[in-house]
Protein backbone atom coordinates (compact mmCIF):
# COMPACT_ATOMS: atom_id res chain seq x y z
CA UNK A 1 0.00 0.00 0.00
CA UNK A 2 0.98 3.47 -0.41
CA UNK A 3 1.46 5.94 2.27
CA UNK A 4 -1.73 7.75 3.32
CA UNK A 5 -1.24 11.03 1.92
CA UNK A 6 0.32 10.34 -1.13
CA UNK A 7 -3.55 10.63 -2.95
CA UNK A 8 -4.47 13.52 -1.47
CA UNK A 9 -6.01 15.93 -4.36
CA UNK A 10 -5.00 19.43 -4.95
CA UNK A 11 -6.58 22.11 -2.81
CA UNK A 12 -8.20 24.85 -4.17
CA UNK A 13 -7.51 28.42 -3.14
CA UNK A 14 -10.23 30.42 -1.55
CA UNK A 15 -10.52 32.74 -5.30
CA UNK A 16 -10.17 29.27 -7.00
CA UNK A 17 -13.33 28.29 -5.05
CA UNK A 18 -15.15 31.46 -5.51
CA UNK A 19 -14.73 31.86 -9.72
CA UNK A 20 -16.01 28.26 -9.96
CA UNK A 21 -18.98 28.54 -8.09
CA UNK A 22 -19.94 32.04 -9.51
CA UNK A 23 -18.88 31.27 -13.27
CA UNK A 24 -21.39 28.03 -12.87
CA UNK A 25 -24.04 30.16 -11.46
CA UNK A 26 -23.82 32.72 -14.32
CA UNK A 27 -24.16 29.54 -16.67
CA UNK A 28 -27.25 27.98 -14.61
CA UNK A 29 -28.97 31.58 -14.54
CA UNK A 30 -28.72 31.59 -18.24
CA UNK A 31 -31.17 28.39 -18.62
CA UNK A 32 -33.98 29.81 -17.09
CA UNK A 33 -35.12 33.22 -16.01
CA UNK A 34 -36.97 35.42 -13.32
CA UNK A 35 -37.17 34.21 -9.66
CA UNK A 36 -36.55 30.56 -11.41
CA UNK A 37 -33.55 31.99 -12.56
CA UNK A 38 -32.19 33.71 -9.34
CA UNK A 39 -32.79 30.62 -7.39
CA UNK A 40 -31.17 28.16 -9.61
CA UNK A 41 -27.40 30.82 -9.71
CA UNK A 42 -28.16 30.97 -6.04
CA UNK A 43 -28.55 26.71 -5.28
CA UNK A 44 -25.86 26.23 -8.18
CA UNK A 45 -23.11 28.68 -6.30
CA UNK A 46 -23.93 27.03 -2.61
CA UNK A 47 -23.59 23.43 -3.90
CA UNK A 48 -19.86 24.34 -5.79
CA UNK A 49 -18.88 26.16 -2.69
CA UNK A 50 -20.25 23.47 -0.10
CA UNK A 51 -19.32 20.79 -1.82
CA UNK A 52 -16.07 21.60 -2.91
CA UNK A 53 -15.01 22.65 0.62
CA UNK A 54 -16.66 19.21 1.81
CA UNK A 55 -14.02 17.36 -1.02
CA UNK A 56 -11.08 19.09 0.54
CA UNK A 57 -12.43 17.60 4.21
CA UNK A 58 -12.99 14.41 3.15
CA UNK A 59 -9.93 13.53 1.48
CA UNK A 60 -8.02 13.80 4.54
CA UNK A 61 -7.71 10.29 5.89
CA UNK A 62 -8.77 10.38 9.44
CA UNK A 63 -5.92 11.25 11.75
CA UNK A 64 -6.80 9.26 14.67
CA UNK A 65 -6.81 5.81 12.52
CA UNK A 66 -3.31 6.00 11.41
CA UNK A 67 0.14 4.46 12.27
CA UNK A 68 1.46 6.10 14.99
CA UNK A 69 4.72 6.49 12.66
CA UNK A 70 2.97 8.54 10.06
CA UNK A 71 0.87 10.87 13.19
CA UNK A 72 4.34 11.70 14.45
CA UNK A 73 5.79 12.14 11.43
CA UNK A 74 2.43 14.39 10.13
CA UNK A 75 2.88 16.27 13.38
CA UNK A 76 6.99 17.36 12.54
CA UNK A 77 6.24 17.99 8.82
CA UNK A 78 3.12 20.41 9.41
CA UNK A 79 4.28 22.09 12.06
CA UNK A 80 7.85 22.38 10.06
CA UNK A 81 5.37 23.99 6.85
CA UNK A 82 2.73 25.70 8.86
CA UNK A 83 5.11 28.13 10.84
CA UNK A 84 3.91 29.36 14.36
CA UNK A 85 0.85 26.95 14.62
CA UNK A 86 1.18 23.70 16.29
CA UNK A 87 1.25 20.49 13.65
CA UNK A 88 -0.96 18.02 13.18
CA UNK A 89 -3.80 19.73 15.39
CA UNK A 90 -3.05 23.20 13.44
CA UNK A 91 -4.30 21.10 10.22
CA UNK A 92 -6.80 20.09 12.44
CA UNK A 93 -8.16 23.24 13.00
CA UNK A 94 -7.55 24.41 9.64
CA UNK A 95 -9.79 21.40 8.21
CA UNK A 96 -12.92 21.88 10.47
CA UNK A 97 -13.00 25.87 9.79
CA UNK A 98 -13.09 24.82 6.13
CA UNK A 99 -15.78 21.98 7.61
CA UNK A 100 -17.73 24.82 9.09
CA UNK A 101 -17.76 27.42 6.08
CA UNK A 102 -18.83 24.39 3.69
CA UNK A 103 -21.72 24.02 6.49
CA UNK A 104 -22.62 27.82 6.03
CA UNK A 105 -22.53 28.19 2.45
CA UNK A 106 -25.31 25.85 2.57
CA UNK A 107 -27.39 27.27 4.93
CA UNK A 108 -27.28 31.05 3.63
CA UNK A 109 -28.49 29.07 0.44
CA UNK A 110 -31.74 27.80 2.89
CA UNK A 111 -31.98 31.51 4.19
CA UNK A 112 -32.44 33.42 1.38
CA UNK A 113 -34.10 30.79 -1.30
CA UNK A 114 -37.69 31.05 0.60
CA UNK A 115 -37.37 34.59 0.73
CA UNK A 116 -37.14 34.75 -3.84
CA UNK A 117 -40.68 34.68 -4.06
CA UNK A 118 -42.28 37.85 -4.72
CA UNK A 119 -40.69 39.17 -8.21
CA UNK A 120 -38.02 39.19 -10.38
CA UNK A 121 -36.23 42.39 -8.99
CA UNK A 122 -36.66 41.48 -5.17
CA UNK A 123 -34.98 37.64 -6.28
CA UNK A 124 -31.94 39.15 -8.06
CA UNK A 125 -30.95 41.77 -5.40
CA UNK A 126 -31.44 38.75 -2.77
CA UNK A 127 -29.11 36.78 -4.81
CA UNK A 128 -27.00 39.34 -4.73
CA UNK A 129 -26.71 39.41 -1.01
CA UNK A 130 -26.26 36.05 -0.84
CA UNK A 131 -23.98 35.93 -3.24
CA UNK A 132 -21.99 38.64 -1.17
CA UNK A 133 -22.34 36.43 2.22
CA UNK A 134 -21.31 33.49 0.81
CA UNK A 135 -17.72 34.78 -0.66
CA UNK A 136 -17.46 36.70 2.37
CA UNK A 137 -17.30 33.12 4.20
CA UNK A 138 -15.16 31.28 1.68
CA UNK A 139 -12.34 34.15 1.81
CA UNK A 140 -12.56 33.88 5.73
CA UNK A 141 -10.72 30.63 5.06
CA UNK A 142 -8.63 31.35 3.05
CA UNK A 143 -5.56 31.04 5.03
CA UNK A 144 -7.33 27.71 5.99
CA UNK A 145 -7.36 26.50 2.73
CA UNK A 146 -3.31 28.06 2.49
CA UNK A 147 -2.47 25.63 5.27
CA UNK A 148 -4.21 22.41 4.41
CA UNK A 149 -2.66 23.18 0.77
CA UNK A 150 1.23 23.30 2.39
CA UNK A 151 0.74 20.60 4.54
CA UNK A 152 -0.86 18.57 1.65
CA UNK A 153 1.81 19.45 -0.42
CA UNK A 154 4.26 18.37 1.81
CA UNK A 155 2.53 15.05 3.53
CA UNK A 156 2.71 13.72 -0.42
CA UNK A 157 6.44 13.44 -0.99
CA UNK A 158 6.99 10.72 1.81
CA UNK A 159 9.11 8.16 1.66
CA UNK A 160 7.18 5.12 1.12
CA UNK A 161 7.97 3.77 4.34
CA UNK A 162 5.27 0.69 5.44
CA UNK A 163 4.84 0.73 9.24
CA UNK A 164 3.49 -2.84 8.94
CA UNK A 165 6.37 -4.36 7.74
CA UNK A 166 9.23 -5.86 10.29
CA UNK A 167 11.92 -2.88 9.97
CA UNK A 168 15.53 -2.35 10.29
CA UNK A 169 16.77 0.78 10.94
CA UNK A 170 20.63 1.84 9.76
CA UNK A 171 22.16 4.27 11.63
CA UNK A 172 25.39 6.42 12.30
CA UNK A 173 27.68 9.00 10.99
CA UNK A 174 27.93 10.21 7.75
CA UNK A 175 30.64 7.99 5.18
CA UNK A 176 30.50 4.61 7.43
CA UNK A 177 28.70 2.72 4.38
CA UNK A 178 25.06 2.57 5.81
CA UNK A 179 23.58 3.74 2.11
CA UNK A 180 26.26 0.81 0.24
CA UNK A 181 25.02 -1.87 2.73
CA UNK A 182 21.47 -1.05 1.20
CA UNK A 183 21.94 -1.01 -2.05
CA UNK A 184 24.29 -4.22 -1.61
CA UNK A 185 21.57 -6.27 -0.09
CA UNK A 186 18.51 -4.37 -1.96
CA UNK A 187 17.18 -2.65 -5.05
CA UNK A 188 17.06 0.68 -2.79
CA UNK A 189 18.97 2.69 -5.54
CA UNK A 190 15.30 3.08 -6.96
CA UNK A 191 13.54 3.95 -3.89
CA UNK A 192 14.73 6.93 -2.51
CA UNK A 193 12.73 10.31 -1.49
CA UNK A 194 13.46 13.14 1.26
CA UNK A 195 11.70 14.25 4.00
CA UNK A 196 10.36 17.45 3.50
CA UNK A 197 12.15 19.38 6.47
CA UNK A 198 15.49 17.71 5.24
CA UNK A 199 17.64 18.06 1.94
CA UNK A 200 18.88 14.25 1.81
CA UNK A 201 17.27 11.37 0.68
CA UNK A 202 15.65 8.66 2.58
CA UNK A 203 17.00 5.36 1.88
CA UNK A 204 14.58 2.05 1.61
CA UNK A 205 15.42 -0.88 1.01
CA UNK A 206 13.58 -4.73 1.56
CA UNK A 207 14.82 -7.89 1.46
CA UNK A 208 12.50 -10.93 1.95
CA UNK A 209 13.36 -14.23 3.95
CA UNK A 210 11.55 -17.16 4.81
CA UNK A 211 8.49 -15.09 2.94
CA UNK A 212 8.62 -11.90 5.14
CA UNK A 213 9.30 -8.50 3.39
CA UNK A 214 11.81 -6.90 5.56
CA UNK A 215 12.45 -3.03 5.52
CA UNK A 216 15.45 -1.31 5.69
CA UNK A 217 15.33 2.43 6.62
CA UNK A 218 18.44 4.52 6.87
CA UNK A 219 17.39 8.39 7.97
CA UNK A 220 20.23 10.46 7.33
CA UNK A 221 19.72 14.27 9.05
CA UNK A 222 17.69 12.12 11.90
CA UNK A 223 20.14 9.26 13.61
CA UNK A 224 23.88 10.13 12.03
CA UNK A 225 24.21 13.18 14.61
CA UNK A 226 24.51 13.41 18.18
CA UNK A 227 20.87 14.73 19.70
CA UNK A 228 22.00 18.35 20.45
CA UNK A 229 22.86 19.01 16.56
CA UNK A 230 19.35 17.82 15.97
CA UNK A 231 16.35 20.79 15.61
CA UNK A 232 13.15 20.49 17.12
CA UNK A 233 11.47 19.36 14.26
CA UNK A 234 14.28 16.86 13.62
CA UNK A 235 14.00 15.56 17.12
CA UNK A 236 10.40 14.92 16.90
CA UNK A 237 10.87 13.01 13.43
CA UNK A 238 12.85 10.71 16.03
CA UNK A 239 9.75 9.71 17.42
CA UNK A 240 8.17 8.53 14.58
CA UNK A 241 11.41 6.57 13.63
CA UNK A 242 10.55 4.93 17.40
CA UNK A 243 7.58 3.75 16.13
CA UNK A 244 9.09 2.30 13.07
CA UNK A 245 12.25 0.41 14.45
CA UNK A 246 12.39 -3.52 15.03
CA UNK A 247 15.75 -2.92 15.35
CA UNK A 248 18.92 -0.71 14.90
CA UNK A 249 22.35 -1.73 13.57
CA UNK A 250 24.37 1.03 14.16
CA UNK A 251 27.49 1.51 11.71
CA UNK A 252 30.98 2.25 13.00
CA UNK A 253 34.00 3.44 11.11
CA UNK A 254 37.09 2.14 13.42
CA UNK A 255 39.78 3.66 10.49
CA UNK A 256 38.26 7.28 10.89
CA UNK A 257 37.86 6.90 7.11
CA UNK A 258 34.40 8.03 7.34
CA UNK A 259 35.93 11.92 9.04
CA UNK A 260 34.51 11.52 12.50
CA UNK A 261 36.74 10.41 15.00
CA UNK A 262 35.27 6.77 16.84
CA UNK A 263 34.84 8.42 20.54
CA UNK A 264 32.64 10.26 19.04
CA UNK A 265 30.96 7.62 16.80
CA UNK A 266 30.65 5.98 19.79
CA UNK A 267 28.74 8.35 21.67
CA UNK A 268 25.93 8.78 18.55
CA UNK A 269 25.73 5.13 19.67
CA UNK A 270 25.00 5.09 23.23
CA UNK A 271 22.73 8.10 22.69
CA UNK A 272 21.07 5.62 20.45
CA UNK A 273 20.87 2.95 22.92
CA UNK A 274 19.56 5.14 25.27
CA UNK A 275 16.78 6.59 23.00
CA UNK A 276 15.25 3.59 21.75
CA UNK A 277 13.67 0.42 23.25
CA UNK A 278 14.76 -2.12 20.86
CA UNK A 279 17.50 -4.59 20.13
CA UNK A 280 20.51 -2.08 18.86
CA UNK A 281 23.29 -3.88 17.38
CA UNK A 282 27.38 -2.45 16.69
CA UNK A 283 28.74 -2.99 13.46
CA UNK A 284 32.27 -2.55 12.48
CA UNK A 285 32.47 -2.01 8.90
CA UNK A 286 35.47 -1.15 6.89
CA UNK A 287 36.57 -4.42 8.69
CA UNK A 288 39.64 -4.66 6.13
CA UNK A 289 40.30 -1.69 7.08
CA UNK A 290 40.37 -1.48 10.99
CA UNK A 291 38.85 -3.62 14.09
CA UNK A 292 39.71 -1.14 16.52
CA UNK A 293 36.54 -1.48 18.15
CA UNK A 294 34.68 -3.74 20.57
CA UNK A 295 31.64 -4.31 18.09
CA UNK A 296 28.48 -6.53 17.77
CA UNK A 297 29.68 -7.70 14.16
CA UNK A 298 32.27 -7.05 11.89
CA UNK A 299 32.16 -6.80 8.14
CA UNK A 300 33.01 -5.10 5.05
CA UNK A 301 30.73 -4.25 2.26
CA UNK A 302 32.91 -3.17 0.07
CA UNK A 303 35.00 -6.77 0.75
CA UNK A 304 31.69 -8.37 0.56
CA UNK A 305 32.64 -10.15 4.12
CA UNK A 306 30.24 -10.95 6.21
CA UNK A 307 26.88 -8.63 4.58
CA UNK A 308 25.18 -11.70 4.99
CA UNK A 309 25.72 -12.44 8.68
CA UNK A 310 24.87 -9.03 9.66
CA UNK A 311 21.24 -9.23 7.79
CA UNK A 312 21.05 -12.39 9.42
CA UNK A 313 21.54 -10.94 12.86
CA UNK A 314 19.69 -7.88 12.25
CA UNK A 315 16.80 -10.36 11.62
CA UNK A 316 17.33 -12.25 14.54
CA UNK A 317 17.26 -9.36 16.47
CA UNK A 318 14.23 -8.62 15.06
CA UNK A 319 12.57 -12.00 16.10
CA UNK A 320 9.32 -11.12 13.86
CA UNK A 321 6.63 -13.96 13.25
CA UNK A 322 3.60 -13.46 11.26
CA UNK A 323 0.04 -14.15 12.80
CA UNK A 324 -1.27 -17.74 11.70
CA UNK A 325 -4.89 -18.04 11.66
CA UNK A 326 -5.94 -19.60 15.28
CA UNK A 327 -5.80 -23.45 14.50
CA UNK A 328 -6.95 -25.78 17.58
CA UNK A 329 -5.79 -28.79 15.71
Amino acid sequence: MSHPFEDLPTTPTAEEVIDKAFSRAARAGKAKTGIEGQQSMLQTASNIVSDNLQNVVTSWPDVDMLDPFYVELADAIVTSRIEGEGGINALRQHLSEVQWASRKATDIQSEYQGRMTTDADTARKLRKQAFARIADVVEEVEDDLAGISAARDALKTLPDIRPDEPTIVVAGYPNVGKSSFINHLTNARNETASYPFTTTQIRVGHVERDRIRYQLVDTPGLLDRPPEDRNDIEAQAISAVEHLADAILVFLDASGNCGYPLDVQLELCDAIEDRFDVPVLTICNKADLSRAVDADHYMSVTEDENVDGVLDAAIDAVDYEIELPYDDS
